[in-house]
């Protein structure tokens, strides 16, 4: 049994690996309730985050996590999610209150107890972050409880070019230390820049290593703000920002961002991509990505790389033609080599996308022969015939 949600997502998680039934649950498409004076909403899964957000405009909340795709709750909560407002805000575990999820043997379990939305809780086992990247293994997630925030009073985006990959993420660094409150901190690299520039109109901008940036809070905090991190993006070789203050402005920055991976594609649209998903601590950020930009230059592939830096986890997008043997593989080594340093580097393989089928063969490595025997306990108790998405994660 496969639960399907909108198909975005990227490691083969719904794929019917030894046949079985997929259950599409789009049309499980109900706001349940908002309760606006606490700060949380519940959804089925045919709910998608652009969906809600236009359902909570006019309450002045909204829903911060932010995949590039219009992904449905759900789905983001099966693969612990996450996008460019993570930074300031978290990632789908951070931002789930409760699941109500059907078990194998059709039960119906709510994770932190029925109707329960309390912000915080000592009461038993973390049964709803167990949840959160299950990817349909344990159960199917058919209502979350998520966590709101309040429309910021003002908001502003800026974009920075650097003369060089490693002078925009140690500029990231330089500005998370000295703890700027920033929403947004993206990286771009000079070609996704070039590929970003021609797909989403772009033409203000140049072909050079960037960074998206965005700051809200009251007007005066963002004054602050924007002058402290242009201060820090100058002393690393950038230049003055390019502000963004318009609605339409930031929306078409933001776009462009999360549309990043279609603008890779249209530099060979007759090419197969495969999309990286590492996260290191911080501080070795700019290491790793410079040396993934040295592999690339090698391998001689075409290959952009963008980045949810304030986080520490990026995305290379390497292209090759699925016709030529060779580039396929040059392409599946870039990859695994980029996890394998990111896991040397005391990081993951999977920082958003989940592990799926495509991520499985780095989890032992990058979790233990003893928490891999857990995880399968975890998995028979809750499922003995392995009927749940038989195959992904472990």
């Amino acid at each position: 049994m496969i639960p399907f949600g909108t198909g975005t997502g990227l490691e083969g998680g719904i794929l019917p690996l030894r046949g079985g039934v997929t259950f599409n649950l789009m049309k499980m498409d109900q706001v349940v309730c908002v309760n606006a004076d606490d700060f949380d909403g519940t959804v089925e899964p045919g709910v998608t985050r652009k969906t809600f957000n236009n359902y909570l405009r006019d309450l002045g909340l909204w829903f911060p996590v932010d995949p590039g795709a219009d992904a449905s709750l759900c789905g983001m909560a099966a693969t612990s999610a996450s996008g460019t407002n993570a930074v300031r805000y978290g990632t789908m575990r951070e931002n789930i209150l409760n699941l109500e999820v059907v078990l194998p043997d059709g039960r119906i379990m709510h994770t932190a107890g029925k109707g329960r939305r309390s912000r915080k809780t000592a009461a038993g086992y973390n049964l709803t972050n167990l949840f959160v990247g299950s990817e349909g293994t344990l159960g199917f997630i058919t209502q979350a409880t998520l966590r709101l925030y309040g429309v910021p009073e003002a908001t502003v985006a800026a974009v920075c070019h650097f003369p060089s990959v490693r002078a925009a993420v140690e500029a990231t660094v330089s500005i998370l230390q000295a703890c700027i409150p920033v929403a947004r901190i993206e990286f771009l690299d000079e070609m996704q820049m070039k590929a970003s520039i021609e797909y989403s109109k772009l033409q203000d901008l140049s072909e050079l290593p960037t960074l998206f940036l965005e700051f809200n809070g009251s007007e005066k905090s963002l004054e602050e703000q924007a002058k402290a991190a242009g201060e820090i993006a100058v002393s690393h070789g950038g230049s003055e920002f390019k502000w963004a203050k318009e609605h339409s402005e930031r929306n078409k920055l933001w776009a462009a961002r999360h549309n990043a991976l279609y603008a890779a594609r249209s530099l060979a649209p007759n090419c197969k991509c495969i999309i990286t998903d590492v996260a290191v601590p911080i501080s070795r950020l700019p290491e790793i990505i410079s040396a993934t930009k040295d592999d690339i230059k090698k391998s001689e592939l075409l290959a952009t790389i963008v980045g949810h830096v304030g986080d520490g986890n990026f995305h290379a997008c390497i292209l090759a033609d699925p016709n030529s043997t060779s580039d396929m593989d040059k392409m599946k080594e870039l990859a695994n080599r980029a996890a394998e340093r990111a896991l040397s580097m005391n990081g993951t393989c999977t920082g958003e996308h989940g592990v799926g089928i495509g991520k499985r063969h780095h989890l032992s490595k990058q979790l233990g022969d003893v928490t891999i025997d857990v995880l399968r306990s975890v998995k028979k108790m809750f499922d003995p015939k392995d009927l749940m998405n038989p195959g992904k994660v472990i």
